[in-house]
């Protein structure tokens, strides 16, 4: 059964303005190609997935029949709210949850891929929140990555880097200059495949550096 959750999110985690922007914006990249973006993200996924903020739910009706039960994490009660409801209508059975990255739900081993879209620009910390996926993923599952990252372009990740403190601020915590591949890499997890691409979610949105990719926790 798909079930949206009830509870409040961490107070410090709530962006009210942002999240009710984000809806518009989410909306209109998926427009400009980021639905076939969902799709490749998620294609050939199996068993029980944890996907770590799933914003509006705007993943879950491109989960494939082979996945069992998505658990969809989500702080922001604005958008939780609005994930809730598309639990409900999503092809294969999600719950969505309150919840951040710094503290996953799930014992040791839990889950068989962990899914991150869009969201590790904004933790609070990549380390954390990739060392916990490492914990709540099984040997040999997979961890899914659409993000935008710091262009590998020296002027642009250097205009990037001097954004960032106002971006920051006004983005619900996004940060446009980290080095997600890296990250993971230190995380203790194999890189198996990565797209390099840039894309322009909106036409109020500078086109920036995305990546999708697969990892594998050895």
């Amino acid at each position: 059964m798909n079930t949206p959750a009830t509870s409040t999110g961490p107070q410090d985690l709530q962006h009210p303005r942002f999240a009710r922007q984000y809806l518009k914006i989410a909306a209109e990249s998926d427009r400009r190609g980021g639905v076939e973006h969902r799709r490749r993200l998620l294609d050939g996924l199996s068993g029980r997935v944890l996907e770590v903020g799933a914003g509006q739910g705007r993943n879950f009706a491109h989960y494939p029949a082979t996945v069992t039960e998505v658990v969809a994490l989500e702080p922001d009660d604005t958008l939780r709210a609005v994930a809730g409801r598309a639990a409900a209508e999503a092809p294969v059975p999600v719950s969505v949850l309150s919840g951040n990255a710094d503290e996953l739900p799930g014992g040791n081993e839990e889950f068989d891929a962990v899914v991150f879209s869009l969201v590790l620009c904004s933790v609070n910390d990549q380390a954390t929140a990739l060392a916990e996926a490492a914990r709540v993923l099984r040997r040999g599952g997979q961890m899914r990555l659409y993000e935008h990252v710091r262009s590998r372009h020296r002027i642009r990740g250097l205009m990037e880097d001097a954004i960032t403190p106002v971006w920051r601020r006004l983005g619900g915590g996004c940060h446009p200059n980290r080095n997600t591949e890296a990250a993971v890499r230190a995380a203790g997890f194999t890189l198996d495949q990565v797209d390099h691409f840039g894309f322009r979610p909106s036409p109020l949105i500078p086109r920036s550096a995305h990546i999708i990719g697969r990892a594998t926790k050895p």
